[in-house]
C-alpha cells in the first residue's frame, strides 16, 4: 500500500496507508480545507454529507494494488 505523510493540526505527523482513490481524495480535501467547509455547511443544513460512504465506494471501485 502507498504510505502517505499527513500533517495533523497539533503539528504531529501521521502516516496513513491509502487503500484506494477514496482515501487519496479524503486526504486532499482535508489538506485544502474543503472538508471543513463541507462539514460546516452540511451541519448547518442538518444534512449528512455522506463522505465516508463515497470514500469507501471509491476505494472499492479504484483500489491501489498491494505490494507485498
Amino acid at each position: 500500500m502507498k504510505e502517505v505523510k499527513q500533517h495533523v493540526e497539533d503539528g504531529n505527523v501521521n502516516y496513513m496507508k491509502s487503500r484506494g482513490l477514496g482515501d487519496s481524495v479524503e486526504k486532499f480535501t482535508k489538506a485544502t480545507g474543503i472538508k471543513k467547509v463541507v462539514n460546516k455547511v452540511s451541519e448547518g443544513l442538518n444534512i449528512p454529507c455522506g463522505c465516508e460512504g463515497r470514500r469507501d465506494a471509491m476505494n472499492v471501485l479504484f483500489p491501489y494494488k498491494n505490494k507485498k
